[in-house]
């Protein structure tokens, strides 16, 4: 495997971190209180980042996140990629596609999900023409007072279904979490819903045009068809957040950093202490752990592997490490660390935030456990994804 951006994906990359780091200053997440940064989203929008994601794979996304992550900018980048452009690029008929993806590529439209499923969360009652009503609610959906649609699985099937938030019977309600994500109660009354099946008989060759002679058409040995679009769409999500994870670690680590290399305690700088260092180099290795399995599970998403065990790896590392790396960095700020108004502590609750996103690390691991001990996972699969 090689984790070696390519040129376009490095290009993203430096896009995002030159714009985030521009205009996702403390002052203006001060500003922003728990809602979206809407002149960032618009700048975000302007430069093509969000459609980016579709051009440079799951890796590049990946990218991104770890810059928006170091500066913790207040705006619905992973959700819409994710929830919105790929899964619907991947999952969505050409007519759902044409007509979905250009609003989300401008900004004029924000996805986010209700993830992950719960069982007897949501019913859906299916009617004619991949359309349904769905009936139930969802505690807490992250950016979903500033989303346009919300992708939902059924609570039975796991059947992925698109919901507009201005639809009849969709309520949002407001709900505080740790990080300010302008999160929300979704709660479905018969709602309308549109279906998202995988199913696309148009996805061949346009027929006015054939396939492309230059195209290598012989099988790839190593390809693995796209699972159930829940199960394909959750695996996204938990590498994209990981990513994000490891951004936000990165940032809380920085700032301890440049905060223990200035402050100075009994006439010398604080970070020449042993017990500091040492705590700085476990947060340090612990992030390039969330940061190698983010990449590791991308870079197989793009090559065709198989990815869920990769996924659900860098879920872990990204919840139990992640914990572990924002309380390190705020630990290391002493008693600044504690105030709410410091740059090191919206670091804090965000690595919090997204490890119970996530899912607990107990949660995720026993998740694993079951994936790599079934009967459908081969000897050197389960070698591989060990």
């Amino acid at each position: 495997m090689d984790f070696t951006p390519t040129p376009e994906q490095a290009a993203a990359r430096e896009l995002a971190a030159r714009i985030f780091g521009d205009l996702s200053t403390p002052e203006r997440l001060a500003v922003c209180g728990s809602g979206m940064d809407a002149a960032l989203w618009k700048a975000l929008c302007a430069a093509g980042l969000p459609g980016a994601a579709e051009e440079t794979g799951l890796l590049g996304l990946v990218l991104m996140l770890e810059e928006q992550g170091r500066t913790t900018a207040q705006v619905p980048f992973a959700a819409t990629c994710v929830y919105g452009l790929l899964a619907i690029g991947a999952h969505g008929d050409r007519e759902q596609r044409a007509r979905l993806l250009p609003p989300l590529r401008d900004g004029e439209a924000v996805a986010t999900g209700a993830f992950p499923s719960r069982r007897g969360g949501v019913r859906a009652e299916h009617a004619q023409g991949g359309t349904g009503r769905l009936t139930g609610s969802v505690p807490v959906v992250p950016w979903l007072r500033e989303a346009t649609h919300v992708l939902v699985p059924d609570g039975t099937t796991r059947t992925l279904w698109l919901v507009r938030t201005d639809d009849p019977g969709v309520r949002r309600e407001p709900v505080e979490t740790t990080a300010p994500w302008s999160a929300g109660r979704l709660t479905l009354d018969a709602a309308p819903a549109e279906c998202l099946d995988g199913s696309d008989p148009d996805t061949g060759p346009d027929p006015d045009i054939g396939p492309d002679p230059q195209a290598d058409t012989a099988p790839d040995p190593h390809h693995q068809p796209d699972p159930h679009p829940y199960s394909h769409t959750l695996a996204l999500a938990r590498t994209a957040f990981a990513g994000l994870q490891a951004g936000v670690c990165a940032g809380s680590l920085a700032r301890a950093v440049s905060h223990t290399t200035t402050r100075e305690q009994f006439g010398r700088p604080l970070a020449t202490n042993q017990g500091v260092q040492l705590r700085a180099a476990d947060a340090y290795m612990d992030t390039e752990a969330i940061r190698v399995t983010a990449y590791e599970a991308a870079w197989r998403r793009d090559a065709g592997l198989d990815a869920g065990p990769h996924a659900l790896t860098a879920a872990w590392w990204a919840s139990e490490a992640g914990t572990r790396v924002v309380h390190t960095g705020q630990h290391l700020h002493g008693g600044i660390g504690a105030d709410v108004h410091h740059p090191v502590h919206r670091h804090f609750l965000w690595g919090r935030q997204l490890a119970g996103y996530l899912g607990s690390g107990a949660e995720v691991l026993a998740e694993l456990g079951e994936l790599l001990t079934s009967p459908s996972m081969g000897g050197e699969d389960r070698k591989e994804a060990g």
